[in-house]
């Protein structure tokens, strides 16, 4: 006794594939969002900075020092100044996942505070440069859109 199946051409075979695919992401589409969903973010920083206006030195070692006003925490940063770049600017806070970053003796990362501080940078072991700044607490606003009408 011979049995026979149906078969069907491979064409019509991926085209009932892919249109079962089509019709479960249909099904598995997220409804139409009713508001607009924003993210938002705020970094705040001071960008600090030595040079060597007429380019004398040649290499030198920058040495940033930065006091948080408040707490009497030293947070340093040193960094390499090549014959020809004259100058360096850095940015307090640093993020902590940089080869570089501002950090206390004990390797504490620095990090935003609503604070005032003070600032010097040292080369040879000598201020040359110094300042201050203050970081005022920072917020953040989201408008919901409605689409409804």
């Amino acid at each position: 006794m011979i049995i026979s199946t149906l078969s069907f051409p491979c064409n019509l075979k991926n085209a009932l594939r892919a249109g079962g695919l089509l019709v479960a992401l249909l099904l598995l589409m997220p409804s139409t969002s009713r508001a607009q969903t924003w993210m938002v973010s705020t970094d705040v920083y001071a960008k600090i900075g030595v040079m060597d206006k007429f380019g004398q030195l040649g290499a030198y070692t920058a040495k940033f020092i930065v006091t948080d006003q408040s707490s009497g925490k030293i947070y340093t940063l040193v960094k390499e100044v090549t014959k020809g770049q004259n100058g360096v600017d850095v940015l307090f806070p640093s993020e902590a996942s940089e080869a570089d970053y501002f950090k206390t003796e004990r390797g504490e990362a620095a990090k935003f505070v609503p604070n005032a501080f003070v600032w010097e940078c040292q080369v040879g072991g000598k201020k040359v440069v110094g300042g201050r700044f203050t970081f005022s607490e920072t917020g953040n606003d989201v408008t919901v859109i409605d689409k409804r009408k």
